[in-house]
């Protein structure tokens, strides 16, 4: 069916554009109105021009993403469509017109056309991976494979939802500390760069010794506001990032770090439970799907970062595959805390796997929501103090000479 391209103005009289597939031009016209869309541009895109807009909306997917909120609304409307029995393809070309994102309306448009050529749902998303993940497109496959397609949707619309709320919750309660930092730091650089080096010019046509605090401040201003020294923190500062990644790219590197960032006082245990959270409402999102459960530990291996909990995860697929329980390795890596290891144990027993893992994750992320609040309360007062620190610190710098200066002229 031809594909045609579009710019237009809606109902609220809002300029957009997208694409529509119909069998003629006016019959995409009149497709367009009955969706209270009036175009003011149409016109058919043929085979090259299609093959170029797939090679730059692969561009773009390298360097833009569908937000993640909005693909869990896609996912759930999807589920509702097919609930209602409209077919994959229809409710595909619903969506495609639903959402905003251009990006995201033009990847859906994509999928439609391949499903109407015959494709599978799942072959069709696996064409865009910056987008539909391993685990999605799995679970779209296990739902397509035992006809609960509907159902699986709705998982994944509960997964996806899980954890836009959980990093919205973490971002909401980092929100203050890092304005303050920003501003902190924006007064702390007006005053360096340019109320400083209009004050010095004051303490030194004086001719008189200054304090050491007001030296010290005044040097590290001259220090700062000398271009050639800012270019060579730069070069300083670049090169030991460039080594810094290059080392963490390397196995043993990586290894290090995250066994460093798991064993950080305060920052690890955070770590641990965010990244355990993750791992078992995957797993369990997985299973819940019909997706087996080699294959699932597979995609949940691929989307741990950290790679001492990758590797726990590795040595669980290879006991599972030698006929042994999934609870045992985990044990035996020393990452995973006892009830971690207990819940998984007693799924296994109970047959209840899916379910305790919801559970484990359900409660980490209590603790995660707990713990980022417990630190930002922490750390507010601590950044507040340091933050005074500096003003004091400037405050005395400036206000010891000029207080000589006044008592030499009495």
């Amino acid at each position: 069916m031809p594909v045609f391209s579009y710019r237009a103005i809606n109902a609220s009289g809002k300029a957009i554009s997208g694409i529509v597939d119909a069998e003629s031009t006016k019959a995409a016209k009149l497709k367009l109105r009955r969706d209270g869309i009036f175009p003011t541009n149409l016109r058919e895109e043929k085979i090259k021009q299609k093959t170029r807009i797939t090679r730059n909306t692969k561009i773009k997917e390298l360097f833009a993403r569908v937000p993640a909120d909005e693909l869990s609304l896609a996912t759930r409307q999807l589920a509702t469509l097919l609930g209602a029995g409209i077919p994959v393809a229809e409710a595909l070309g619903a969506l495609s017109e639903q959402v905003e994102n251009d990006l995201f309306k033009k990847i859906l448009s994509q999928v439609k056309q391949k499903v109407n050529e015959g494709q599978g749902l799942a072959q069709a998303l696996s064409a865009h991976p910056n987008v539909f993940t391993d685990l999605y497109v799995n679970m779209i496959r296990a739902g397509e494979n035992s006809g609960t397609l509907e159902i699986v949707l709705e998982r994944l619309a509960e997964y996806t939802e899980s954890q836009v709320e959980l990093r919205s919750k973490i971002r909401s309660a980092l929100l203050y500390p890092v304005i303050l930092t920003m501003v902190g730091f924006g007064v702390l650089a007006i005053l360096v760069f340019w109320v400083l080096p209009k004050i010095s010019t004051v303490f030194t046509a004086t001719g008189r010794a200054l304090p050491l605090l007001t030296r010290m401040l005044l040097g590290l201003s001259a220090f700062l506001t000398d271009w050639l020294n800012l270019l060579i923190i730069a070069v300083i500062i670049g090169g030991a990032i460039f080594i810094f990644r290059r080392w963490l790219n390397s196995e043993n590197g990586r290894e290090r770090f995250d066994r460093f960032a798991l064993n950080l006082p305060i920052f690890g245990p955070l770590i641990r439970k965010v990244v355990i959270s993750r791992f078992t409402r995957t797993l369990a999102t997985l299973l819940k799907g019909g997706v087996p459960i080699l294959v699932s530990l597979d995609i949940v291996r691929n989307i741990v970062t950290n790679v001492i909990i990758r590797k726990a995860v590795e040595n669980a697929r290879g006991s599972i595959t030698e006929g042994t329980s999934i609870s045992g390795p985990l044990s035996k890596s020393g990452v995973f805390p006892p009830l971690v290891i207990h819940m998984v144990m007693t799924g296994e027993k109970t047959g209840e796997l899916e379910d305790m893992l919801l559970r484990v994750s359900d409660s980490y992320e209590k603790e995660v929501e707990r713990s980022v609040n417990n630190l930002t309360t922490v750390l507010e007062p601590v950044m507040i103090l340091i933050m005074a620190g500096f003003v004091a610190f400037v405050a005395l710098s400036l206000v010891i000479p000029i207080l000589q200066m006044t008592q030499g002229l009495q």
